[in-house]
């Protein structure tokens, strides 16, 4: 199989590119920069055939898939930065990126006949209630601009597209870019003590483990909704940091505080973010390792 990568400078673009290629299927990576800009580890990613590409340029994103005309796009590529996305300089440029780039992309797969793959986010649910949130559930009312921009991504594929699926993920870490874990970790190198918060509540997805997961989907034809985080139960940010500290052998206090009492964030962010995975094992999937495990073996290819 033909699969083209958006965002493989990033975490998950970056494993999924190489956990493709050691199946044996064939890969084209894209990002904004003019070549390849992740971390240099002389995996296949580095490799890869490489097209260098702005998402939210129609006319260059129908270029790229026509003339490579790939089985499958994994669409990876997305604006980020959550709390970034606030600024009213930014909102509009974070719409086009997550919105209207991928609407570019359902738009380009469409036209060749290929299947795609859309990474969305928790940030999609309004973050109320206890109750884990299902695959299928009806998204109302984001709480930040980047939860609408993914959720306008979403609307758009399932607008055009009938070969979809729509893979929702949470507290992303992996061994290209910035993440929760080395933050943490290189704060509490050079501090006694730290505060969390403990008041919101979901579980973390190891990018390296959801490449997997996503490279045994996009040779399916189960289309739809899905939920993808790592198992182990559902947690807080607080239970987060402690474990992390607890393998890592930090001896950094860490306090839990609530999101109020917290106070740094320019984004909401939901208190629910507890996902149901279920449908991954009815529809024959296998389901993500434990998080738990996923940090330790995080770490030790990290090497922080």
């Amino acid at each position: 199989m033909k699969v083209f990568v958006t965002g493989v400078g990033g975490q998950l673009g970056h494993d999924v590119v190489n956990e493709l290629v050691s199946r044996g299927h064939e890969c084209i990576g894209s990002d904004l920069h003019a070549s390849y800009s992740g971390i240099d580890d002389g995996t296949a990613c580095t490799k890869a055939p490489y097209v260098s590409l702005d998402i939210t340029d129609r006319e260059a994103v129908f270029a790229a898939i026509e003339d490579t005309k790939p089985d499958a796009v994994i669409h990876c590529a997305a604006w980020t930065a959550v709390d970034a996305a606030e600024d009213d300089d930014k909102r509009e440029l974070v719409h086009r990126i997550n919105a209207d780039g991928t609407r570019n992309i359902a738009e380009a797969v469409k036209s060749i006949d290929a299947k795609m793959i859309y990474i969305s986010t928790d940030y999609v649910f309004d973050g109320k209630g206890e109750r884990p949130w299902e695959p299928d559930d009806k998204c109302y009312a984001p709480l930040n601009v980047y939860g609408q921009s993914k959720l306008d991504g979403e609307l758009a594929v399932s607008s055009i597209l009938d070969k979809y699926f729509i893979v929702r993920i949470a507290w992303v870490f992996g061994l290209n870019g910035k993440n929760f874990i080395k933050t943490m970790v290189n704060v509490g190198k050079t501090h006694d003590a730290v505060t969390v918060v403990n008041d919101q509540i979901g579980t973390p997805t190891y990018t390296f483990d959801l490449a997997v997961l996503l490279s045994d989907m996009v040779v399916t034809d189960k289309y739809g909704y899905y939920h993808a985080t790592n198992e182990g139960g559902y947690i807080s940010w607080y239970d987060f940091c402690v474990e992390i500290y607890k393998q890592y052998g930090l001896k950094t206090t860490v306090r839990p505080v609530t999101t109020e009492e917290y106070g740094l964030s320019k984004a909401a962010r939901p208190s629910n973010s507890r996902l149901d995975k279920s449908k991954l094992v009815e529809n024959g999937f296998t389901p993500l390792p434990s998080w738990q495990d996923a940090v330790r073996r995080y770490l030790e290819e990290a090497k922080l």
